[in-house]
């Protein structure tokens, strides 16, 4: 299975999901993009997002939440030297 541009569009929308706080939540406006708009609506009918237009994390959307936004930190950090080169 491979990233979809409708699954990239649900990572995106978990990752400005605020995780130090358990009473942020975020409100996705009918102005907003209509591919932010359908993910958030695909979000909440996945259990994961208490609102169709955002809400809150539910517990399965805040470990999803989670993991998107531990995969962004390792796959966005700058390699060490030691690490690219193979092994002897």
């Amino acid at each position: 299975m491979f990233f979809t541009p409708n699954l990239v569009d649900e990572l995106n929308t978990l990752a400005r999901f605020d995780l130090g706080s358990t009473q942020q939540g975020i409100k996705i406006h009918k102005t907003a993009d209509p591919a932010v708009i359908a993910a958030t609506r695909r979000l909440h009918a996945k259990g994961l997002l208490t609102q169709p237009d955002g809400g809150y994390l539910t517990g399965l959307g805040r470990d999803a939440a989670e993991h998107v936004q531990a995969a962004l930190t390792i796959l966005c950090s700058v390699p060490s030297p030691s690490a690219a080169q193979p092994p002897t």
